[in-house]
């Protein structure tokens, strides 16, 4: 066992341990959802869940003008249970980093993605995303990375006076090779310096990157929504001895925010209802 894993058991070890000692490490108010199409809504309202997670482009459909728009919010104001979170902010076609950026539409989209989202009462929208940030081959990454800060600091300027926030998701090196995980998030926000710009940690990917619990325990209140996978499948997380440490960090930092199964799930007889109980109980409920 290397130094390195060493100090990670041991900072693991005390996140567990404060969690079980600490009146104050049990979340308060941590809401439970599940990803998919707004045609599941009204089943998982009948197995418990607080919250359905849709796309950006299913809900808010930023390619559409707002007439055009108006039949589809209204679809979404009669969903079952609150929507509290979307994902897959832009289409693949933009490009925020490398040698002919699209930011002009880029910009056009997020905004009109983020002002039909405060009108509907959705708080949250995760800026995945990986293709518009994956950097070309041979493109600097210096110059990568101020591209995206400058794009993201001139959407959180056009957003300001708005509700929703943006939260940055960290992917595994599989799918992008730019944020790639919860540390590099926490160094992004910071420089971005925005309110409406904040932080997703993604189990599935921490795990599937070997990023430790740690990441999420020192990223702290920046982290405003979470995603859960079992990283060897991708289906509903069952596997406790790997979830553990990441739930305790979450305890440990009061997290308040929601937990979403970004997940596929199998075929087993309740196997929504069950996940929900171990989300619970991992949770310390």
């Amino acid at each position: 066992m290397n130094a390195k894993t060493i100090l990670e058991s041991a900072l693991l070890a005390a996140i567990v341990a404060g969690c079980a000692q600490a009146p104050s490490a049990k979340a308060p108010a941590v809401k439970y959802g599940v990803c998919g199409s707004l045609e599941i809504a009204a089943q998982l309202k009948e197995e418990g869940w607080d919250y359905f997670e849709g796309r950006v482009s299913e809900i808010l459909h930023p390619e559409l003008s707002d007439a055009e728009w108006r039949p589809h919010a209204e679809k979404a104001k009669r969903c079952p249970l609150p929507i509290r979170c979307l994902n897959c902010f832009l289409p693949g076609t933009e490009r925020l980093v490398g040698p002919n950026p699209t930011h002009d539409s880029a910009l056009a989209w997020g905004v009109t993605a983020c002002r039909r989202a405060d009108e509907l009462g959705i708080p949250y929208i995760v800026f995945g995303s990986g293709g518009a940030r994956r950097v070309p081959d041979g493109f600097s990454f210096a110059e990568a990375h101020g591209q995206f800060v400058d794009f993201c600091r001139k959407l959180a300027k056009r957003i300001e006076g708005m509700k929703v926030t943006l939260v940055l998701e960290p992917l595994n090196k599989k799918e992008t090779n730019f944020l790639n995980g919860v540390a590099e998030g926490v160094q992004l926000v910071d420089e971005i310096g925005s309110p409406r710009i904040r932080l997703l940690a993604d189990c599935y990917h921490m795990m599937m990157d070997g990023e430790s619990a740690e990441s999420t325990w020192l990223a702290g209140a920046r982290i405003k929504h979470v995603h859960v996978a079992e990283n060897r499948s991708r289906m509903e997380p069952k596997t406790e001895a790997d979830f553990r440490p990441h739930f305790a960090a979450l305890r440990q930092i009061g997290y308040a925010g929601g937990i979403s199964c970004e997940c596929g799930f199998s075929n087993e007889p309740d196997a929504r209802k069950n996940t929900l109980k171990r989300l619970r109980a991992w949770m310390g409920e």
